[in-house]
């Protein structure tokens, strides 16, 4: 058996094409858990392998603290962060940097939902990629 191995661009082309068919069939203004599941569904008709609310340890000092949760995580690549809010504030940015260090992940995609036209709501955050 033949198994590709994606880029992280390739996977974020596939992903920004599932968030948009979301969109389309949805529209804004619902919880981002039904986001989340039918964002999943999407990218598995595409081929992709999708875990949800996957635990991310945190560490200080090799001591663990606790667990985190990533809404998506897409190829074991890029981390996939759902929001459905009024407006984005810095804090989403900057949480997505925070979940691709400590996970030591190169690519996340913050999406929001809660937009007129999807478009305004994605954003790629890149970490040495």
């Amino acid at each position: 058996m033949l198994f590709l191995v994606m880029h992280e661009n390739e996977i974020s082309y596939l992903v920004r094409g599932a968030i948009f068919q979301v969109f389309k069939k949805l529209g804004p203004g619902l919880l981002e858990s039904i986001y989340e599941l039918a964002l999943e569904y999407e990218l598995r008709k595409k081929g992709l392998k999708v875990e949800r609310q996957v635990f991310l340890p945190i560490l200080y000092d090799e001591e663990l603290l606790g667990q985190y949760r990533l809404d998506l995580l897409v190829e074991d690549k890029v981390i996939i962060e759902v929001k459905s809010v009024f407006e984005l504030s810095a804090i989403h940015h900057k949480q997505l940097l925070t979940y691709l260090k400590l996970s030591q992940k190169k690519l996340g995609i913050l999406v929001n939902f809660n937009e007129a036209e999807i478009e305004n709501g994605i954003f790629r955050k890149v970490m040495d990629l």
